[in-house]
């Protein structure tokens, strides 16, 4: 696949997947065997599970805590095989995350991710973002400097 491919592939996980829910995308985007090496999962080491489920549970967790998500894409680097995208994302909390309440409070967040595809699916992804900020803006953490965490 050329590397516009690949970003579009990416694009789609991004705002068709993620954005507007559409859950049916998972196998067609996703190797059976792909991992999610961000460590905010519900598993015992904070993994996703593998393959299209794992990246089907990622939305579920993220869209039931902030249903009306948006994301922009405001970068989108390819070479070879890898994606590099920068995004901002904001929505409005209206259901739990990470077992925490829901705050009914908006919070705007930016990261950074990359994506690994084979034959035209994603095989790997790494996830950075600022769940600081977010907690923060959802007063589930105090700002830096306003108290103990």
């Amino acid at each position: 696949m050329s590397t516009e491919q690949n970003k579009t592939i990416v694009r789609r996980w991004i705002k068709d997947m993620f954005e507007k829910g559409n859950l049916a995308l998972a196998d067609e985007l996703f190797t059976s065997d792909s991992i999610s090496h961000d460590r905010s999962g519900p598993g015992p080491n904070g993994e996703w599970p593998r393959g299209p489920e794992g990246a089907r549970a990622v939305v579920k967790a993220y869209r039931g805590a902030f249903p009306d998500i948006k994301y922009t894409i405001e970068d989108q680097i390819a070479e070879g095989d890898l994606v590099a995208t920068r995004w901002r994302a904001s929505g409005t909390n209206t259901g739990p995350l990470m077992g925490l309440p829901a705050t009914g409070k908006p919070a705007a967040i930016s990261g950074i991710e990359t994506e690994r595809l084979v034959n035209g699916k994603i095989a790997e992804s790494w996830v950075n973002f600022d769940n600081i900020s977010m907690l923060v803006q959802l007063g589930l953490a105090p700002a830096p400097g306003q108290g103990k965490l």
